[in-house]
């Protein structure tokens, strides 16, 4: 028999039911009690649904309040002395480290949240100190999750961060030398007391998740396997069968790797993302080791080709047998929405084409039973999934000529500004007037409750178009008012009327669709909506002038109009899987290109087009895909922000990177000024900038907007300080790392008053020594 495996499975509930428990919490409106048995809830619920699906092996431990590799952190006991001496309760020292905490004397930040792979979702990063030591947390998450679930009479195969991983993903601290992967011998017993508990608690296996082995891995870390999975290995009896889990790449180039694997029960692999490395996986595995092929696609909301994943299954059933093989998800569902049976307003004709989280657990179970039995067990299922992928193949909404007619009309002229930046920057300084040390936000300002009730009521039609306009002026007004009293230097109208940053824009584009309920976790209880791109994209209208021309209208200072970029756009939606993700790039450069010039003409001279997907997007591995990749998107930034003229000033923003892997692409971006996600990084990163001589203006962020911490005047004194090891003077602008939509009114005006404050001082410090 061929079993039916699902890797993980979204945590937040149908209807972002731990999101809201979580934010209860924080504010006080609900007790510890309260959000814990909201958890437990949502786990028996998650579980029941795989079961009902007709799932045989479902995941336990993929349920995390905030982040899955900081429950490894707390659980392991890596948590970092400014953390542990708070004496907070665990439940709020764990929230302290994901989200920063102060309350009742207690001021942490939070810790470092980076991408997960090239995902959306941000992980946080565990943090190492110079002799580290683990320990195993009392009544382990994973075990007592395991009892739960058994207790309800669903048998489970618990899910767990890697050791190779986990330290892998991991970073010294600040004034650390510790590197991450020499704590291996530290942390393997830990591991070993943790599988054993899960044993004595009745796990047969355990799903080990190692995603790193997509990764081009240095010797060291690659080295760690051997003496890893010798402890974690099939020939000690103590510990659960294990499944080693990786995805998001194909392992073919650490093949390496796997003879010191072969021990383990094993191995799953990535066939939606790399469907080629089935037969060299093969030949690599143990005689008598499992194979794990994921052939749902974990990460987008397309429905699975069956005929295509049966192909798949059955080839390795030829070689391996129905007996060492599992069909599953080719990762954890957490990146797909919960269900497409919350959407009642999709357009049936799209409807049929998709399949979310619960959708793609029944999937997985009709393949295996397929495999198992017979296609001629569920030919009704096969047949009408065949119907579906035809017809979507064939519908009118997957293709516009006109859009095709100008991608062909795209000249090399079309990416290149008018002039250099020096010529560029000359007639920036002249038109903008601008002093050293530039303040600015990145973009939007807080999402009050009246607004969501507000956007809410019109979105109903319970107000008028032109009700909803004077509210978003009155807003707009406002924030005008509040930038004008905190004196920042370049103003942006602060995003009142946009619901996401990529949604927003998909609104106002021919090509996509919408839901209404497609929740897919970002970071923490931060949850994002994706459009989904159905066909070819152009836009009708212009999508974002009124507002900041009314905006401009009102402000003496200059307007930052803001638009989000078309890798962003792209990677932030559910694309298509049926054209290249160039194309679609191209496509929204263009849509977007127009939007710059129509900025421009409507009297915006500071346009900031966000990339912080970027980064993202990149291969996981260094090679001609990752350079051809780099090329089209930064061909398709630059096509959208060329049009200008030289005096006005492009701006972009990224979140948290490792510069160095693409630098050569942040360059060639040729923006004029670039902001960055840095304040919880050592700001060594910026040194990339300086090694590479960058030309251009940087503005590193100075404060963390993902907690509601407040940062000290003298705090922010320091980050600029230590900025300016790096960065000249009239190169340096002064923002936060991000925008500031999920914070309160309050913690914004303090923290933006210290941050302007610090500015000032820098100013008058530096013109005093010209």
């Amino acid at each position: 028999m061929v079993q039916s495996a699902v890797l993980g499975f979204p945590r937040m509930g149908r209807d972002r039911d731990l999101k809201k428990a979580n934010e209860a919490y924080w504010a006080g409106k609900i007790s510890r009690d309260n959000l814990l048995a909201e958890g437990k809830r949502l786990r028996l619920e998650h579980w029941k649904l795989q079961k009902d699906a007709g799932v045989d092996i479902i995941p336990s431990n993929d349920f995390a309040y905030y982040d899955h590799v900081l429950d490894h952190i707390q659980m392991f006991n890596a948590i970092p002395a400014k953390y542990s001496e708070t004496k907070l309760e665990p439940i709020d020292e764990y929230f302290a480290m994901g989200r920063g905490h102060q309350k009742d004397g207690v001021d942490v930040p939070s810790l470092e949240m980076v991408k997960w792979f090239d995902s959306n979702y941000h992980y946080v990063k565990p943090t190492f100190q110079d002799g580290q030591t683990f320990k195993l947390a009392s009544n382990p998450k994973p075990v007592v999750e395991f009892k739960e679930a058994k207790d309800a009479g669903i048998t489970t195969r618990p899910v767990i961060l890697g050791p190779v991983s986990f330290l892998a993903l991991g970073k010294a601290d600040r004034d650390q030398s510790v590197n991450p992967i020499s704590l291996l011998d530290k942390l393997l017993p830990v591991y070993v007391e943790l599988l054993e508990q899960l044993k004595n608690a009745g796990a047969e296996t355990v799903q080990i998740d190692e995603p790193v082995l997509v990764f081009d891995l240095p010797l060291k870390v690659k080295n760690a396997f051997k003496p890893a999975y010798e402890k974690l290995s099939g020939s000690n009896t103590s510990i659960p069968k294990v499944i080693l889990a990786t995805y998001f790449g194909d392992i073919v180039h650490n093949f390496d790797v796997l003879p010191n694997l072969q021990s383990l029960y094993g191995i799953h692999i990535d066939l939606v993302r790399n469907p080629e490395q089935l037969s060299s996986v093969m030949g690599q595995i143990g005689s008598q080791q499992i194979l794990s092929c994921g052939v749902v696609d974990g990460r987008n909301i397309w429905k699975t080709n069956f005929k295509k994943a049966i192909e798949l299954a059955e080839t390795a059933i030829q070689q391996l047998g129905k007996e060492r093989v599992i069909v599953a998800t080719s990762s954890s569902l957490l990146h797909t929405p919960h269900t497409l049976e919350s959407e009642k307003k999709l357009d049936p004709e799209v409807a049929d084409w998709f399949s979310f989280a619960a959708e793609k657990c029944k999937e997985i179970a009709i393949i295996a039973k397929a495999v198992t039995d017979g296609p001629a067990t569920v030919r009704d299922q096969i047949e009408a999934n065949a119907k579906s992928m035809q017809a979507r193949a064939s519908s009118k909404r997957t293709n516009n000529p006109q859009v095709k007619d100008r991608q062909s009309k795209v000249t090399d002229e079309m990416h290149n500004r008018q002039s250099p930046f020096p010529e560029r920057l000359a007639a920036q300084k002249q038109h903008l007037s601008l002093p050293i040390f530039p303040t600015t936000t990145i973009g939007s300002f807080p999402q009050t409750k009246e607004i969501r009730i507000q956007r809410n009521k019109f979105t109903k039609g319970d107000i008028t178009a032109e009700e909803y306009e004077k509210f978003i002026e009155k807003e707009i007004q406002d924030v005008i008012k509040i930038q004008e009293e905190l004196d920042l230097d370049v103003f942006v109208h602060g995003e009142p009327e946009r619901n996401d940053m990529v949604q927003y824009f998909g609104e106002r584009l021919e090509g996509y669709v919408f839901t209404t309920h497609a929740w897919v976790q970002s970071y923490g209880s931060r949850c994002v909506r994706p459009p989904i791109i159905v066909g070819d994209i152009s836009r009708p209208k212009a999508m974002t002038v009124k507002e900041s021309k009314y905006a401009a209208s009102i402000s003496k200072k200059p307007m930052k109009g803001m638009l989000t970029g078309p890798i962003t756009c792209l990677r932030w939606s559910f694309p298509r899987d049926d054209v290249h993700q160039s194309v679609q790039a191209q496509q929204l450069a263009l849509a977007l290109r127009d939007e710059v010039v129509d900025l421009e003409a409507a009297g915006i001279y500071v346009i900031q087009v966000d990339e912080p997907a970027l980064r993202e997007g990149l291969p996981l591995r260094a090679g001609t895909e990752r350079e051809k990749y780099l090329s089209w998107a930064v061909d398709s930034f630059k096509l959208s922000t060329a049009g200008v003229k030289n005096s006005t000033q492009i701006h972009s923003h990224f979140c948290y990177s490792e510069f160095q892997d693409f630098f050569h692409a942040i360059a060639a971006l040729d923006a004029d000024v670039l902001s960055i996600e840095n304040s919880k990084s050592d700001a060594k990163l910026l040194k990339v900038f300086v090694d590479q001589a960058y030309p251009r203006h940087i503005g590193p962020g100075v404060y963390d907007i993902h907690s509601p911490r407040v940062p000290s005047e003298q705090e922010i004194k320091d980050r600029i300080e230590e900025m300016l090891q790096y960065l000249k003077p009239d190169q340096l602008w002064i923002n936060p790392d991000c925008g500031l939509k999920t914070r309160q009114w309050k913690e914004t005006k303090a923290a933006l008053t210290n941050m302007v404050n610090a500015a000032k001082f820098y100013r008058e410090k530096y013109a005093k020594s010209t």
